[in-house]
């Protein structure tokens, strides 16, 4: 079976979990008798060998990415140096138009995009191909905006494709419920198949740690909170800090990390400053490699407090790297991850005296960590392979008859 993949990024270029759950999952599916191209808005060398990556578009990833912001205005340079400015939903519609212009599309069995910077181009090529569209959503527009309606182009996009495509694939019952909700799709037409986490490299913890600052502090008696994803509202953020100030009341030698960037950097800093909690929090910026891998291991908790999270890889990666996880019931990995502290995002009060349980309580830390690394050794992509590989089977005998 020959499928053609859309995709906004995949991994070294990749600005969040996207890249990694698409690199991921496709490296499952090169398991089975199942052949991939992988079409990217951006052309660049990558170490794969377990599918063919195209691209749609010339200009590189270091050309078009600021400050590894996913969904923000992009510089686009051309071969004569000439600079142009897009913004994300005409990016959106220069791959749209440029994927449709590549040839050889016939000869695959089926066209699965994903996210809705892929969607559109996802449609038109089912236009011209007559094959089945699967549309795989790891977020949709309300998850993005906090909660709220947010943009309604981006939310347009998502209702259109959705009517368009002959199945649907959400990362959760989270996000398939939001689907229902939000585009009126049939229940029927949304098959969930929840994200899971490729084996970590193993990790040489006789390492110094890149955070020296707090690796120095941790040998004085102070304990570390990791928050590692973009600085958006969608992350509740905001929340987080309210809470790490109740628990600095009780513990003044907790330290809170913050890992990413992203629109609401200033008004976390500010915010910080007017709690008077400066000097307890910290902020990184984004990270990759060592540096990314060690805001982990310095932690001694790693919290996702999202106000709606489709999935959330993140604190698989936590649990990978026997770090304990406090993340909001409003995310999709609350619904397999069972070794994790779970509260309600709004619940500033709870998410507080869940992480004081933690900084305070050495035997909890421990059995966090234990049935943590237990449950992650359990972890690979070959079930969500095997239930796309049934969706692939279904959609071809759809469309032949």
């Amino acid at each position: 079976m020959k499928i053609l993949m859309l995709g906004w990024e995949l991994p070294p270029h990749n600005s969040g979990g996207l890249g990694v759950a698409c690199y991921q999952l496709c490296e499952a599916l090169s398991v089975k008798d199942i052949d991939i191209e992988f079409v990217l808005p951006y052309n660049e060398v990558h170490s794969i060998d377990f599918m063919k990556v195209r691209a749609a578009l010339s200009h590189s990833a270091g050309s078009l990415r600021i400050s590894g912001i996913a969904y923000d205005s992009f510089k686009y340079t051309d071969t004569q140096g000439n600079e142009q400015w897009l913004s994300i939903f005409d990016q959106q519609k220069l791959y749209e138009q440029a994927a449709a212009q590549l040839t050889g599309y016939e000869s695959f069995d089926i066209i699965h995009a994903h996210d809705w910077l892929t969607f559109k181009a996802g449609v038109l090529l089912k236009q011209k191909t007559g094959k089945p569209l699967i549309l795989h959503v790891h977020s949709v527009e309300s998850d993005r905006s906090g909660g709220n309606y947010g943009n309604p182009l981006a939310r347009e996009i998502e209702q259109e494709s959705m009517l368009m495509a002959d199945k649907i694939v959400a990362v959760s019952q989270h996000t398939k419920n939001i689907i229902i909700a939000d585009y009126a799709i049939p229940a029927d037409k949304i098959e969930v198949i929840h994200n899971s986490i490729g084996k970590i490299d193993e990790v040489n913890l006789s390492e110094p740690n890149s955070y020296k600052y707090l690796a120095a502090l941790k040998n004085h008696g102070y304990k570390v909170i990791s928050s590692i994803g973009r600085l958006t509202i969608q992350k509740n953020l905001i929340n987080l800090l309210h809470a790490f100030k109740l628990v600095t009341n009780k513990e003044p030698k907790a330290i809170l990390l913050f890992v990413g960037n992203g629109e609401q950097e200033t008004e976390l800093l500010l915010l910080a400053a007017e709690l008077g909690i400066s000097r307890n929090v910290m902020f990184a910026g984004f990270q990759r490699g060592k540096r990314w891998r060690d805001a982990y291991t310095i932690a001694d908790l790693f919290v996702m407090p999202s106000v709606s999270e489709p999935f959330g890889l993140t604190p698989l990666e936590a649990v990978a790297l026997g770090v304990p996880v406090l993340i909001s019931k409003q995310s999709g990995v609350s619904e397999v991850l069972k070794n994790a502290l779970k509260v309600d995002f709004w619940d500033v009060n709870e998410m507080a005296n869940q992480m004081l349980a933690v900084l305070q309580n050495q035997s909890l830390k421990n059995e966090l960590i234990v049935n943590g690394s237990k449950e992650y050794e359990s972890m690979n992509w070959s079930k969500a392979a095997n239930q796309l590989e049934e969706i692939y089977a279904k959609a071809v005998r759809g469309v032949s008859g």
